[in-house]
């Protein structure tokens, strides 16, 4: 096992494990942290705990020191020199006529370097740009391209539910999801139902698949003949949500009728459950200007 703090750069970034040596640290102390990319300023949000060292990634980097009074105004002041960055690089990218979006800029801790996040359709050729940017800030500079999803996390907003994004406020990284997911939950696959503002399939789809999953191996299939409390009959109709299905019951004397029926009250005789959906049962109708957008939510995530 290993003592290890866990310590994040961003608001809703990822976490990463540092030794913290012989420092006393509790959760919600800024620190100094020694990275790939050298000096950096984080927020312990995981106070000392023991670890496997396969939960790690080696080597362990250390936690240098409790951030001071002089570290946290130096912090401040690259953020307003972050502002200033990006206005000046937007005014670049208008002047050299390049098909990019500026979407952030990070200054590393030390001043080292500066790193502007963009998105883009295709391949750009940033040379010229980052040879004025270099000139202009006297540091390495670095130009990362980022994915949509990536773009919606820095941005942040509000989601179709009308609450503020899942990856802007507390996930540390994206789950796969995928169009399987909202076929076993019993979602409407029309692109605008089921896809986020980054124009991907909803984070939120990943949240409950377990449960689905776990009560679709015991909900039986339309069609399929069941046995309860109140006879055999035929399931017409199921809902995961109600974990329950309605069935139309066939009894010896009397009428048929329709009935709710709990599936932990009911037993399966002929038929199947509807356990896991294959990719060749998902059939989606769609119009040729929504073809694109289908294309697109089912790119990996």
């Amino acid at each position: 096992m290993v003592k290890v703090v866990g310590v994040r750069f961003k608001k809703a970034g990822k976490i990463y494990y540092f030794s913290p040596g012989d420092l006393e640290l509790s959760q919600g102390n800024n620190v100094i942290v020694e990275t790939v990319r050298g000096v950096e300023f984080g927020q312990c949000v995981i106070g000392p705990k023991e670890v496997s060292e396969d939960d790690i990634v080696a080597p362990l980097k250390n936690v240098i020191r409790k951030a001071t009074e002089e570290d946290e105004d130096r912090h401040s002041q690259n953020k307003n020199k972050e502002n200033e960055a990006f206005n000046v690089c937007l005014e670049k990218i208008q002047q050299h006529n390049l098909q990019m979006k500026l979407i952030d800029v990070e200054y590393t801790f030390d001043n080292n370097k500066v790193i502007f996040y963009f998105t883009a359709d295709g391949r750009v050729d940033f040379r010229e740009l980052v040879k004025d940017l270099a000139a202009i800030f006297r540091t390495r500079i670095e130009l990362r391209q980022i994915g949509v999803r990536d773009e919606a996390k820095m941005v942040g907003g509000l989601g179709p539910c009308g609450r503020a994004m899942c990856c802007s406020t507390y996930l540390g990284d994206f789950a796969p999801v995928s169009i399987k997911m909202a076929k076993e939950q019993n979602l409407s696959l029309n692109p605008t139902k089921i896809s986020g503002i980054c124009g991907r399939l909803m984070c939120c789809l990943n949240f409950e698949q377990d449960t689905y999953e776990e009560i679709r191996k015991r909900l039986p299939r339309v069609g399929s003949i069941i046995s309860s409390s109140y006879g055999e009959g035929e399931v017409i109709s199921n809902s995961a949500v109600k974990e329950s299905v309605k069935a139309k019951i066939k009894p010896l004397n009397g009428e048929e009728f329709i009935q709710e029926i709990p599936i932990e009250e009911l037993s399966l005789i002929s038929g199947s459950f509807e356990g896991t959906i294959s990719d060749e049962d998902i059939k989606i109708e769609i119009d040729d200007e929504d073809e694109v957008i289908i294309k697109e939510l089912f790119k990996e995530n």
